[in-house]
């Protein structure tokens, strides 16, 4: 593929509020998980990560009609590391129906629909929350497109775990097929009751902190994030590039991966030769690493079968929880991270080893300067996506 610049990218989770608070606990091998506190009612017994002062965090009041946490949250993000000037830039520079939004979410604002239902008055939906932009999936895209005053070709991504993985994806190939000149992509997902009750569920929520590729390892956290990255056509040497995205389909079970890893392997082969690179090249791997004992024996394997003991591969969800929707970008920023600052995060929780886990999988975190790294997000039912991000 011809690579894409990275002209700006931010993160928002609970490590705190953009690029820098993410550098800083993973340097400091601080987490942000946190016994349950979210919601009034009977609590589930579990750690979760969530982003301190959202519920204090207000919407300008032309975006009113937006109101809801996952609206917020994406309106928080935006905010950070000078990102919402960046888009602005770009729409002033290329014109606003040539930059795309390509975003990704899990639930959307479905938390807003689980309280009207709540508050039902005689059948109907309380008057402050008779909004039915804020009832849809493309909530976040279409609140997206009114807050930066974007006028391309707009789209909200719903696949699961991969959601804002799948965008660079999307929005390279909108670039590519000339419907657009730059793209905003991200994602944001925010806890909920279906969240948190859903996954509880089918029984994939750890009681305590999770430990990806621990030996002991028995669920996932499940946690909030929102995060951006702006896209665009090469010009010059861009200090960071996309240079690659791969993705396929397990078909094979609604929630549970390929017992041989074959999705993932697709997806990563895929991604490398999309960038004309060998397993040898990458130097970091952010893994999906959900901290399910499935999961995790089944990515590590897959892992091992095609690079090399060198390379350093960790999952950073004991550091922010999973994010549903929105772990695309999170470790995307991750990787980014890696990149820029030659910051290799470890797994945080994590101590026992798997002996059915192989070389890559790294605990302890490692600093040198690598080119290049890549990032993982494997969805229910088997949607998965690899992309390669470069440094220059």
């Amino acid at each position: 593929m011809t690579p894409l610049a990275i002209r700006q990218y931010t993160a928002t989770t609970a490590l705190g509020r953009g690029r820098d608070a993410q550098l800083n606990a993973f340097r400091e091998r601080r987490g942000g998980l946190r016994p349950n506190d979210f919601g009034n009612e009977a609590r589930l017994d579990c750690w979760i990560g969530r982003v301190d002062g959202l519920e204090t965090e207000a919407l300008p009041t032309a975006l009113a009609q937006w109101e809801c946490r996952n609206n917020r949250l994406a309106w928080l993000a935006l905010q950070q590391d000078g990102m919402q000037a960046a888009v602005a830039e770009a729409r002033e520079r290329l014109g606003a129906t040539r930059v795309a939004i390509v975003v990704g979410t899990s639930t959307s604002s479905i938390g807003a629909s689980e309280e009207a239902y709540a508050r039902l008055e005689d059948g109907q939906f309380p008057a402050d929350l008779q909004r039915p932009i804020v009832h849809t999936p493309h909530s976040l895209g279409d609140f997206l497109r009114q807050a930066t005053g974007l006028r391309g070709p707009c789209v909200t991504v719903a696949t699961a775990c991969s959601s804002s993985a799948k965008v660079f994806a999307q929005a390279a190939r909108l670039i590519d097929a000339g419907l657009a000149d730059a793209a905003l992509v991200g994602g944001v997902d925010t806890l909920c009751g279906s969240v948190l009750y859903g996954f509880n569920s089918l029984g994939l929520v750890s009681q305590a902190q999770c430990k990806p590729f621990d030996a002991t390892r028995d669920g996932l956290s499940l946690g909030e994030a929102g995060g951006f990255a702006l896209l665009e056509r090469m010009d010059g040497t861009p200090a960071l590039a996309l240079r690659g995205y791969g993705e396929s389909s397990d078909a094979h079970h609604m929630s549970a991966p390929h017992p041989e890893g074959l999705g993932a392997r697709l997806a990563m082969g895929d991604a490398l030769a999309r960038a004309g690179l060998q397993p040898a090249d990458i130097g970091y791997l952010n893994l999906h690493g959900t901290a399910t004992p499935a999961n995790d024996t089944i990515e590590a394997q897959a892992i091992a079968a095609m690079f090399p003991e060198s390379l350093h591969a960790s999952s950073t969800k004991g550091w922010t929880g999973h994010t549903l929707g929105a772990a695309g970008i999170v470790e995307s920023v991750a990787a980014l991270l890696a990149l820029e600052h030659g910051v290799l995060p470890g797994i945080l929780n994590s101590a026992q080893r798997d002996p059915a886990c192989g070389a890559q999988i790294r605990f302890d975190n490692q600093e040198h300067r690598i080119r290049y790294a890549m990032n993982n997000s494997f969805g229910f039912g088997g949607n998965n996506c690899s992309l390669v991000f470069a440094a220059a």
